[in-house]
């Protein structure tokens, strides 16, 4: 029977909730930025989340409510700028502490490492977002926590494409049978069952009412001691089976 040697961790949602109060607020401060009379509100955030990448993100807007007739060339460098912007603002709202981690995942973490088990990180968000994260929340030095930051357009595909599940797998030599992936959406789960990973979800907002059919659990957070949830190692190692 395999043995448990890694967490892989999903970032947006999953160690921190991101998305509403993060994402969609600095995509707005780039839309004000550069002069555009785009505002994505809580609901619309929503539905775009469907489309998994802050660029895709943007085009799939652009395609479905701002047609445009630019060249493709000129478009794809409106998009990267507009993201790069995009990018700017969010890394200023986790250096002001606004964006905190979710509960349980600081002390999950810690119990991970001291019980021996490897941790990963694989996202469609930009390394440098996860690299403002961790540092904002966790401090500097947990970045080195992360044998591997699987992120952003390091694949072609991203979620729910297995793609940066099994990029992240490579670069840690590890057996998908070997580790547990902690997701919190719909696109997530089926990026990391693709992969043949195990999964635990944790909900959001955003997320409560997608389809989670094959994850290990589906919890509200990982919870703390005490509580009427708390995920630790023991309980991992336990559904890890």
């Amino acid at each position: 029977m395999p043995t448990l040697k890694a967490l892989i961790f999903d970032v947006d949602g999953t160690l921190s909730d991101t998305e509403r109060d993060g994402h969609r607020v600095a995509f707005n401060q780039a839309f004000r930025d550069m002069g555009l009379n785009w505002h994505w509100d809580v609901e619309t955030y929503g539905e775009l989340l469907e489309v998994t990448g802050g660029k895709e993100r943007i085009r799939h807007f652009i395609e479905r409510y701002q047609p445009v007739s630019d060249k493709s060339e000129e478009l794809e460098r409106f998009i990267l700028e507009l993201h790069k912007t995009k990018t700017r603002y969010f890394v200023g709202l986790l250096n002001s502490g606004a964006i905190p981690l979710r509960p349980g995942v600081e002390r999950l973490l810690n119990e991970a490492r001291a019980e021996g088990l490897r941790l990963a990180i694989a996202t469609t968000t930009t390394a440098e977002n996860i690299t403002a994260l961790l540092t904002a929340t966790l401090g500097k030095s947990s970045i080195g926590w992360f044998d591997v930051i699987a992120a952003g357009d390091v694949v072609p595909n991203k979620k729910p494409a297995p793609d940066i599940y099994i990029y992240a797998l490579q670069h840690m030599g590890l057996d998908a049978s070997e580790c547990i992936a902690i997701e919190d959406s719909e696109n997530g789960l089926a990026s990391a069952l693709g992969a043949g990973l195990k999964t635990i979800v944790t909900i959001n907002a955003y997320t409560r009412q997608q389809n989670f059919n094959g994850a290990l659990a589906v919890l509200e957070h990982l919870g703390q001691p005490g509580g009427e949830t708390c995920v630790d190692v023991s309980m991992i190692r336990r559904i890890f089976g």
